[in-house]
């Protein structure tokens, strides 16, 4: 939507699927930035370290960690973790996805009602709810299979502490302990917030730590689990990060192929859309931009 405009004369049913047809095209066309190949390159490697260093943990935590650390936590069920149980839906992929669904349509549905540098600051914003969205969807979808391939047994799933308790193939809820959802939701948008918006890197650094801890806090989870999952969410959204720079929407690539933010609308900038933007439809149909 970013740089999505109005076509002239154009009822509003018409302007929603018209902006809807833009952002399509210009999601799904091919890349075109002249340095993607740098960028491709640098976060191959990223992306290697990463998961080479998250993979020897993992296996570090499956066989040394898990189960001594799952026996330490309160049983199931137990009243005094109300807390955790509010706070962990915090990093729930439904929950998530249905927020950002709505940020994206509301921006959506008043796009074609602003004026024209209003406008374009709500484009901007709705291209980044875009990429936040898609940044976490994906990683999910991908560890949902994972489970699934996987076949993990919840902590104590079977009547004892077993960090090797697997059912692959399985595709149920007692076995789909690795890796975990909620830890690649809250990394997925922990990663693509940051990528946009990097002033918020050690918020959500925090936010991403009490999700992984109230998933083990709640039995839901083995440490490896959370850490596996909090890497597929990561790697899942810099492949998301890659898409967009690699068609010059919300990101930049340097000539190093190091991918960073475009300059785009602040919080100030929202309020004021929302304070001053909105102009009556009548008279912005009868003008051209």
């Amino acid at each position: 939507m970013e740089r999505w405009r109005r076509p002239p004369d154009a009822s509003y049913p018409v302007q929603i699927v018209f902006a809807v047809q833009d952002t399509l095209q210009r999601l799904l066309s091919a890349p075109s930035h002249s340095r993607r190949a740098e960028a491709a390159r640098r976060q191959a490697r990223r992306s290697l370290m990463l998961f080479a260093g998250a993979a020897v943990v993992v296996m570090v935590l499956m066989i040394m960690v898990d189960a001594a650390t799952i026996q330490l936590m309160p049983p199931r069920g137990t009243p005094s973790l109300w807390p955790f149980r509010i706070l962990t839906d915090f990093g729930k992929s439904s929950y998530v996805l249905w927020a950002l669904a709505a940020a994206m349509l509301a921006a959506l549905l008043v796009l074609p009602l602003l004026r024209k540098r209003a406008r374009a600051v709500m484009a901007a914003f709705g291209d980044r709810v875009l990429f936040l969205f898609l940044a976490v969807a994906f990683p999910v979808l991908v560890g949902d299979v994972l489970k699934g391939l996987i076949g993990r047994g919840r902590p104590f799933v079977g009547g004892h502490a077993d960090p090797f308790n697997f059912s692959p193939l399985t595709f149920t809820e007692k076995y789909a302990s690795f890796p975990s959802g909620h830890a690649i939701t809250s990394a997925a948008l922990a990663f693509a917030v940051a990528a946009v918006w990097p002033r918020t890197r050690w918020w959500m650094v925090g936010y991403v730590i009490a999700i992984l801890l109230s998933r083990l806090v709640l039995l839901a989870h083995h440490p490896s689990d959370v850490v596996g999952g909090a890497l597929v969410g990561v790697l899942g959204a810099m492949v998301v990060q890659y898409w967009f720079a690699a068609r010059h929407q919300v990101f930049i690539i340097t000539a190093d192929g190091t991918v960073r933010p475009r300059r785009g609308p602040s919080l100030g900038d929202l309020k004021k859309v929302a304070r001053s933007g909105f102009a009556p439809y009548e008279a912005q149909s009868a003008k051209r931009d």
